[in-house]
């Protein structure tokens, strides 16, 4: 230092930490083989961005849509002890949503329920995503014939958002869903047993009805907002790829969670989804092209609009 003069260094800037991502606990299926389950949501969530804590219900080597397959239903009492190890982390208050797709078992709803409530006592802001994996078109009710009624008595008032396919909703509704009018119709009986208070969003997915353009396939989200259809073409895939309603409900939440707009997370995700079936059926595979079409998770190349119907 010079003449008494202080050092005119510039001050160092200040670091801004950085933003952390956004927690989502998922309680689904896995499989070693393919991607079902937490083999199709877990990646896609966190290609948009998110840490996931994954919890699976069951191991299998592959899902059962080949009609032979290996592992074991994991017990209840498993899901509940890794909430509990989870919880002793302190970690459950940074949890801002739970996504539950197929249970398995008795205990495994209530399990999951459970899961639910705890994370609501760390954060009550956290959302509840509940995929209600019961069966399908063509195939009829897949999981134990306790499940759909428990699901229905014991998950669906738990959330904020469900996510049921066209046959999964007739099956929690009594509705037949056959026309627009009937699905929206189906969609607000649904809404109203959500969790009071919560944003009771409705995604009904692989909707097929009368009135619609041919060789198209639609989703509809009903919120108390209104409602939004979104419609792509319906590529030949022989049989249907497994998968897709799990890979659709992680899309849609995560783009939810992101945007806060259930139209634009609509559109988005099926958009997304489209492209990854549309990868799908180039390489002719029987397992959905997850890892090939990562890039379209975030932004799609072909953006398909949701419009509003009600």
């Amino acid at each position: 230092m010079l003449g008494g003069m202080k050092d005119a260094s510039p001050a160092a800037p200040a670091v801004t930490p950085p933003t952390l991502p956004q927690n989502i606990l998922s309680i689904q299926s896995w499989v070693a083989y393919g991607h079902v389950g937490n083999a199709a949501a877990v990646f896609p969530l966190q290609r948009l961005g998110f840490e996931v804590w994954a919890i699976h219900t069951v191991q299998f080597s592959n899902h059962t849509g080949y009609g032979a397959w290996t592992g074991a239903l994991f017990p209840p009492e498993q899901v509940a002890d890794l909430i509990d190890g989870i919880e002793a982390r302190g970690a459950l208050g940074g949890c801002h949503a739970v996504l539950s797709g197929y249970m398995g078992s008795e205990g495994t709803v209530a399990a999951v329920v459970d899961a639910v409530r705890r994370v609501r006592v760390a954060n009550p802001d956290a959302l509840y995503a509940c995929d209600p994996v019961m069966g399908d078109v063509g195939r009829g009710v897949f999981v134990r014939p306790e499940l759909p009624d428990l699901i229905a008595a014991q998950a669906i008032p738990e959330a904020d958002l469900v996510t049921p396919n066209q046959f999964e909703l007739e099956l929690l509704t009594g509705h037949t869903v056959d026309t627009l009018e009937h699905a929206l119709e189906a969609a607000r009986a649904l809404r109203e047993r959500l969790r009071a208070g919560g944003p009771r969003i409705v995604v009904v997915t692989s909707l097929v009805r009368s009135g619609a353009p041919e060789e198209s396939i639609e989703t509809l989200v009903v919120t108390d907002d209104g409602a939004w259809l979104c419609r792509t073409p319906m590529l030949p895939l022989d049989p249907p790829r497994n998968g897709t309603g799990d890979a659709i409900a992680a899309l849609f939440l995560g783009h939810y969670l992101r945007g806060g707009d259930a139209a634009q997370a609509l559109s988005l995700a099926m958009s997304a989804l489209y492209a990854l079936l549309q990868r799908t059926h180039v390489a002719g595979t029987r397992e959905i092209q997850l890892v090939a079409a990562q890039d379209e998770f975030l932004k799609p190349a072909r953006m398909f609009e949701a419009q509003q119907v009600g």
